[in-house]
């Protein structure tokens, strides 16, 4: 992925820092914490009975691991990248003592602490850059590790945190007058009681759960026409999910090897042949976004919205 991304928010042409960001197209990546994920943790509590006793030969955590990663690049270096949407996967450890959090997708991740501050660090260095993080599943949680949680992710961004707002006010311009950068959708109850957790309602990511690349693409079409004209986001989660027996017949070959290289082609020429705007692509997230030029192919849907200004003022 290139570097030259890092900042492409604020290189924004004018005429689209007034556009609200729910039109604009966004890359983003799926369980994006998975770079690294810990064989040496206890199975997480994210998966089934079966899995767990199985997962007591050492063998199956690293087969696990292979299913598990989704992701290559550190948080730092899907910035950097261009990536600015987040799908967050979070649990406590049982059986640990406090109430210290971890990114979770099979097996634990790193702690939640160390991500944010990884990520603030980036916004720190390109203020005019906005990110969206989905924390929208959570295990082995109650009320007092979620106070725990959100009192982390106020600490650590502070100032720079969007409270909830009509999603069409939420432009380039905005957050950039009032010096914000982080939007956090939350997908637990008591975000009620915090003006800057947004609800995940304003966050649909409709989930195809397909291994099926047609059926994928017919899927994003279909969940695209029935996105709500107004006041939410848009996820397309434009990835293939391996049932049990898709792992069965590719144990050793893992995720990237069986389902993703395969078919990212595809997948991104569905991506090229979409269009940002009020009815169009908003928020579209990937495995292994350095694979194929991902980040960059959807930062230049945007273009396209300049092409309508100008025949809008030339008509």
């Amino acid at each position: 992925m290139a570097e030259s991304n890092a900042d492409w928010m604020g290189s924004l042409p004018a005429a689209l820092r007034s556009y609200p960001l729910s039109n604009l197209a966004i890359p983003g990546s799926h369980d994006s914490f998975s770079y690294w994920v810990d064989e040496k943790s206890p199975v997480g509590p994210d998966q089934a009975t079966a899995i767990k006793r199985l997962a007591r030969i050492s063998l199956v955590k690293k087969i696990m691991k292979k299913w598990s990663v989704t992701q290559n690049l550190t948080f730092k270096e899907q910035l950097e990248g261009g990536i600015r949407y987040f799908d967050l996967r979070v649990s406590s450890k049982p059986g640990e003592i406090g109430q210290e959090i971890y990114f979770i997708h099979g097996l634990f991740g790193i702690k939640v602490w160390d991500g944010l501050k990884e990520i603030n660090t980036f916004l720190e260095q390109h203020p005019k850059e906005v990110i969206f993080l989905d924390f929208n599943h959570f295990y082995a949680m109650d009320d007092s590790h979620h106070f725990f949680l959100i009192n982390r992710i106020h600490s650590v961004f502070g100032s720079k945190l969007c409270s909830v707002e009509c999603v069409e006010y939420v432009t380039l311009e905005y957050m950039w007058e009032k010096k914000h950068q982080v939007l956090i959708f939350y997908h637990y109850p008591l975000y009620q009681e915090y003006p800057f957790l947004w609800p995940g309602n304003k966050m649909p990511a409709p989930w195809a759960n397909t291994t099926n690349v047609h059926k994928l693409l017919q899927f994003l079409e279909t969940t695209l026409e029935e996105r709500s004209r107004y006041g939410t986001f848009h996820v397309s989660q434009a990835i293939l999910t391996p049932r049990v027996k898709t792992i069965a017949r590719h144990l050793i070959r893992g995720l990237k090897n069986t389902l993703v290289h395969r078919n990212l082609p595809m997948i991104l020429n569905w991506v090229k042949a979409q269009k940002p705007g009020v009815m169009g692509v908003n928020i579209i997230t990937s495995d292994f976004v350095e694979l194929v030029d991902f980040a960059a192919t959807v930062i230049a849907l945007n273009d396209l919205l300049l092409e309508d200004d100008e025949s809008a003022s030339t008509s």
